[in-house]
């Protein structure tokens, strides 16, 4: 419904996503002219980071657009609506996922996607085919582990009410963080992207294998294959934190 909604005024959704692709691409921009002062940023080229920030922005945009609208979880809490999906024949994670659903959101799919494009083409790399069918499964792990941290950050609003910022911090942080190359952050951040909120393996630990740098905190070479087994993990864990979150959850009352 929402989607027939959006596309009943095509010249209002193509102007709002054209809006959309110009301000996500700003985000490159910057990086642009970082490199027209410099021309080697953390050790990684100005295609290095573009392979890097390609990967990070679509995956990224890929979860945004399929269940970003989470982060609208804890305003239901807040007033009682969320009431109103508890009694629908659906599941409620769908439902909050579907609600206020934005098209517009594929805009930053479509940056991303450019920009990784580019970097397919400029980057010095000798592509395998074992390098070539990396690149869409780290997309599709990238966006199922993102997805997993958006469940887990609506999870803990149950209980904060009002964490949208907090959950943007990992969300939309975390994508901003890994659109650079880990030799630019210090260790101990390094380690706990890694380990702990494992988004490391959205790009620069799969990426490290493609473009032959050396893995973050020397992990073995076999963890470039890792990230699918990762995003599995993380769905496993943010769908526990979900229905732990659903459990505790309290109505407001009339």
């Amino acid at each position: 419904m929402s989607i027939r909604s959006t596309l009943a005024y095509r010249l209002s959704f193509a102007m709002t996503a054209l809006g959309g692709l110009l301000v996500t691409g700003l985000d490159f921009v910057a990086i642009l002219l970082m490199f027209s002062q410099v021309d080697a940023l953390g050790g990684y080229t100005l295609a290095e980071i573009a392979f890097l920030y390609g990967l990070s922005a679509t995956a990224f945009g890929i979860a945004d657009l399929a269940i970003g609208s989470v982060d609208r979880l804890g305003r239901r809490v807040r007033d009682g609506t969320f009431d109103t999906l508890l009694v629908r024949p659906a599941p409620v994670l769908a439902q909050v996922a579907a609600d206020r659903f934005a098209l517009r959101r594929v805009a930053r799919i479509t940056q991303g996607a450019l920009v990784l494009g580019y970097a397919l083409v400029a980057v010095d790399v000798d592509w395998t085919a074992v390098k070539v069918l990396l690149v869409p499964v780290i997309v599709a792990s990238g966006g199922v582990i993102f997805g997993a941290v958006f469940v887990a950050g609506a999870a803990f609003q149950f209980v904060a009410q009002d964490a949208a910022e907090a959950q943007a911090a990992f969300t939309f942080g975390g994508q901003t963080m890994l659109q650079y190359p880990p030799t630019v952050f210090g260790t101990e951040l390094v380690r706990g992207v890694t380990f702990v909120f494992p988004l490391a393996f959205v790009n620069w630990v799969p990426a490290a294998y493609v473009l032959g740098r050396p893995y973050p905190l020397g992990l073995p070479e076999w963890a470039a294959f890792a990230p699918p087994l990762v995003a599995a993990v993380c769905c496993v864990l943010a769908g526990w934190a979900w229905r732990a979150g659903l459990r505790t959850y309290r109505s407001t009352g009339s």
